[in-house]
């Protein structure tokens, strides 16, 4: 298992990783070892003092559990503690039970009806710790490729590992314009909670279509606006006090993106508002959350004005590879 020591990690946690993609596996061991994070040595620190695991898990439930029920639990909550926040859930590791900010199995039934992933090559963009990977597994998928730039939550992930070795759920810590020229060739490619904040939409969409083979699917989930007809919301400044939020469209404007990245066979599994039981603080993610971020005298709006977060969530055909 990797070690801190000079904050860089000594065993390559992608080494695993074949598929052909040597070039991916090598540029996320790099961005991973010379990492700078201030944080970082604390929490590789905090991961090595997790026990060793075996290859047990249950993929099967709402809360995938990891890792044999601890000998001291208190210790090692507060070993994953150190990982905080906890953002994708929820998890059982070593038996502790982590109540993460997200309900992620709600949204995960949500779409799991509509879709076959049965020995399908998954990539997950903006994958957080790697929860839905697991769920992915859960559901029949070969391999899960999760890419998210956000250290803490590759450290959770490595602590996942660590519990329950083996997994062939990945999360590298890269971000979409850094995955090599060579990705591709995925069964499936996941896009959830990532649109909005792209600045080219239908540029995300085409290079989603570019990572899957002819033939498969994308899942995308994203903020909407419950309005007729084709409507875009263009916040300025916040939006439900997130940064970086550059466009929320209406379903009929969403599907006008999809037509114009080549990709028409779209269906619509789910439409719902997200609630403050779906998307709350937890012992496990102390900072404010959707509640503070909605108006007080309205929950219908954000705290800025704007219609309070919707999420459609749909599944896509991809015809050809490349756009």
């Amino acid at each position: 298992m990797a070690v801190a020591q000079d904050n860089h990690l000594q065993v390559n946690p992608y080494r695993r990783l074949d598929m052909g993609q040597a070039t991916l596996s090598a540029l996320a061991w790099q961005r991973l070892r010379t990492s700078t994070h201030g944080d970082l040595q604390r929490w590789l620190e905090a991961i090595e003092a997790l026990p060793e695991g075996r290859s047990d898990a249950d993929l099967t439930g709402p809360a995938p559990v990891l890792g044999r029920p601890a000998d001291e639990p208190e210790q090692l909550g507060g070993l994953l503690f150190e990982l905080h926040p906890w953002r994708k859930g929820p998890l059982v590791l070593g038996g502790v039970s982590i109540d993460t900010e997200w309900r992620s199995d709600w949204k995960w039934d949500r779409i799991a009806p509509h879709i076959d992933l049965v020995e399908h090559q998954v990539l997950d963009i903006g994958c957080g710790n790697g929860y839905f990977g697991l769920r992915m597994l859960g559901a029949g998928a070969k391999r899960v490729v999760g890419i998210d730039p956000t250290m803490v939550f590759v450290m959770q992930w490595l602590a996942m590992q660590k519990l329950a070795p083996d997994l062939k759920n990945f999360v590298l810590p890269l971000g979409i314009e850094e995955l090599p020229p060579d990705t591709g060739g995925f069964d499936s490619v996941f896009s959830m909670g990532v649109l909005y904040h792209r600045r080219d939409p239908v540029g995300h969409l085409r290079r989603l279509a570019r990572l899957a083979r002819p033939g498969g699917q994308i899942v995308l989930e994203t903020l909407v606006l419950e309005t007729e007809g084709a409507t875009l919301l263009e916040p300025q400044g916040r939006y439900a006090r997130m940064r970086n939020v550059h466009a929320v469209p209406s379903l009929a404007y969403l599907q006008g993106w999809l037509v114009q990245a080549g990709l028409a066979e779209a269906r619509v599994m789910d439409v719902s508002r997200t609630t403050v039981n779906e998307q709350r603080s937890t012992e496990w993610m102390t900072f404010e959350s959707l509640r503070e971020s909605l108006n007080e005298k309205d929950p219908a709006l954000t705290t800025e004005g704007h219609p309070a977060p919707v999420r459609a969530a749909l599944l896509i055909n991809v015809q050809h590879s490349l756009l």
